[in-house]
């Protein structure tokens, strides 16, 4: 491995996204980017979707065979609160990376520019200010196929920072053991997990990933409760149905070696801080190194698309 900054202080912000608000979703990251930088963040990590949320319960109207109006309509309106990438609300959020002099991880709804297609994505901006990253998640999970799309391009970009490669998944493609392969081959040393999960196992599942990978795991969720959606929704019945609290957060940071580093942090909104050491990565993989001396690429035949 190369020679890399040994730490790396990190900000993971465990918020409630305004939901189907582009605009105010795009506010508070902004000015959350800024709190996380009083507290001399250089990596500032937001969860899946904050930009307009993750419309958790709703069905847009769609089941096997047969839609509503309705649903419709509430579908175009989150269609048109999802942003173009690149576009206004990017260079919004790459200027606050900017200011904030941090690499800037924030998850979005995308619309693209020239098709109808919505894809879940994340981006990472640079210090610079300059979008650096843009993953689109490779396979919605279950229902999600009715809002997003299966991402078409660019599936596992990796960002070279003074840490070493940054790469992200989003929500269950964690569980897709491929596509972890396709970061660590690319000796991802800081691994982003952006979601929408906060059931106990989903803290198995980023302790395991750290430790297959031997990485740090950042592991990033939102926090909303039923009284977060807009009153005036078609499917009002449906959010009705919803819990008081609808997503209770559960934002960690993972060592190397599967322990955890800060968190989990459960029912508030919160700004994670911690300083993650990046001599561990080096040290952890003496025993194991999952694309190095512990692979068996005589017996395995990885590939993957976009490397």
């Amino acid at each position: 491995m190369r020679d890399f900054v040994d730490t790396c202080h990190l900000a993971v912000v465990q918020a409630t996204p305004p939901l189907f608000d582009r605009d105010a979703a795009v506010d508070k990251a902004v000015a959350l980017t800024a709190r996380a930088a009083e507290q001399e963040a250089e990596l500032i990590v937001f969860p899946e979707l904050f930009v307009p949320g993750y419309p958790y319960g709703l069905t847009f109207g769609f089941s096997v065979g047969r839609r509503e109006e309705s649903g419709r309509r509430d579908w175009l309106r989150y269609a048109q609160a999802s942003i173009l990438v690149p576009g206004p609300q990017t260079d919004r959020i790459g200027a606050a990376a900017k200011a904030a002099h941090a690499f800037v991880s924030i998850g979005v709804s995308e619309r693209d520019a020239t098709s109808g297609t919505l894809y879940n994505t994340n981006l990472v901006f640079a210090p610079s200010g300059e979008l650096a990253s843009v993953h689109r998640k490779l396979k919605p999970t279950g229902a999600e196929r009715v809002v997003w799309g299966d991402a078409d391009r660019g599936y596992f970009p990796i960002v070279d920072t003074p840490w070493g490669p940054l790469g992200s998944l989003i929500c269950w493609e964690n569980y897709m053991p491929l596509a972890r392969m396709a970061l660590y081959n690319q000796g991802v040393s800081i691994y982003l997990a952006p979601n929408t999960n906060d059931n106990p196992e989903w803290q198995a599942t980023v302790e395991h990933i750290a430790i297959e990978g031997r990485c740090y795991v950042v592991n990033a969720n939102q926090y909303f409760g039923r009284g977060d959606y807009p009153t005036d929704l078609e499917e009002e019945a449906a959010v009705n149905r919803l819990p008081d609290v609808v997503c209770r957060g559960g934002s960690s940071v993972i060592s190397p070696t599967g322990h955890t580093v800060v968190g989990p942090v459960w029912n508030s909104e919160d700004i994670l801080t911690t300083t993650l050491h990046l001599e561990a990565v080096v040290a952890s993989r003496m025993e194991f190194d999952v694309c190095g001396h512990y692979a068996r690429p005589d017996v395995f035949d990885f590939s993957a698309s976009g490397q």
